[in-house]
């Protein structure tokens, strides 16, 4: 936009968006893109944007199941150079170790000065970066935040991985106001926005859905010492070893499809009243498409149609993230956008 365009939608004078684009001019926060094309009286109006390629954003993304990766995105998002760190049996830490070398990694592949470091993590994070808890990690009341701080010298922003998540698919990739977002990776949680706003929840636990028991029937031992929590029927680590069970079976594919379409059903009834209560629009679920694509996908939308009442058109759309694999890394760079520039 020109400056007269930007004095016109803001309310203020020209005067005083002159001084304040002077002033992000200086600090390479917005360049200038040359004349304007569009025929006025006068003087050509001169265009001005944010500087999309000038500066970057660090992304870490602590979610996956045997990697952690990170990566230098621009300020739309776009991922520029990627560095990944593969995992073991690491705990504790071990991995926050690598958390740290992985940071410095990617910082020495960016190529602009850098905004800031955001950070999503399996796990109940707090308001100060400090993950409360993160059973997959063994980490417990680490104040992740002021180590890579500490580390590293940039501001840095840690949340939940599906929070994160979330953030991606409302900004870049076309989500609604009220949705929530299930992440499958290492552990399973979700991310909520609630009239376009992102929801924490009074312990900033909202939508740690992961270790919620679903049904009376049981189920398979989890990390956190419950039976039958929701991550136990759809996490990747339990789904592969669920299908690799059917596949040593006498008829795998009819056994495989029953794996994927009852972890379908725990995860429809796990969400069957957050969607209720809530009125969301969509139920997006990020993670392999692999496993989560048809029969799974098809099992959740079909429960939540009966457990629900009956509307037309359809109550929610159950639909897959439009980019899985980036959806964290691209959220980390929400994150840290609205905290260093209040760009939404």
């Amino acid at each position: 936009m020109s400056r007269a365009d930007l004095s016109r939608t803001l309310g203020l004078t020209r005067v005083t968006v002159s001084d304040l684009i002077s002033e992000l001019l200086e600090r390479g926060h917005v360049i200038e893109l040359g004349q304007s094309e569009e025929i006025r009286p006068g003087k050509p109006a001169i265009m001005v944007d944010l500087n999309r390629r000038g500066l970057q954003i660090i992304g870490l993304d602590l979610a996956e199941n045997s990697v952690l990766r990170a990566a230098v995105l621009d300020l739309d998002g776009n991922i520029l150079h990627r560095v990944e760190t593969t995992t073991g049996d690491e705990k504790g830490q071990e991995v926050t170790q690598l958390v740290l070398d992985l940071a410095t990694r990617a910082i020495g592949l960016a190529t602009a000065p850098l905004l800031g470091i955001g950070v999503g993590t399996p796990g109940i994070v707090d308001h100060d970066g400090v993950v409360l808890t993160a059973p997959n990690l063994d980490w417990k009341d680490l104040p992740l935040r002021e180590l890579l701080e500490q580390r590293t010298g940039l501001p840095t922003l840690v949340a939940n991985d599906a929070d994160a998540a979330v953030l991606a698919e409302f900004t870049f990739g076309g989500g609604a106001n009220d949705m929530i977002l299930v992440k499958v990776g290492r552990g399973v949680g979700s991310g909520l926005m609630v009239n376009g706003q992102r929801a924490r929840g009074v312990h900033s636990a909202a939508g740690e859905i992961g270790h919620v028991v679903v049904g009376t029937d049981g189920g398979l031992e989890c990390k956190c010492g419950k039976r039958g929590c929701l991550e136990t029927w759809l996490s990747v680590p339990f789904l592969e070893r669920g299908l690799a069970a059917a596949a040593a079976l006498e008829d795998p594919g009819s056994a495989a499809e029953n794996v994927l379409q009852i972890a379908g059903e725990r995860l429809a009834v796990a969400l069957a009243p957050i969607v209720g209560a809530l009125d969301l629009a969509e139920v997006v679920l990020s993670g392999p498409a692999h496993l989560l694509e048809g029969t799974l996908r098809q099992s959740v939308e079909k429960t939540l149609v009966e457990r629900m009442l009956p509307h037309r058109p359809p109550l929610v759309e159950v639909r897959l993230a439009k980019e899985p694999q980036d959806v964290v890394l691209r959220g980390t760079a929400v994150m840290v956008l609205w905290n260093q520039l209040g760009v939404a």
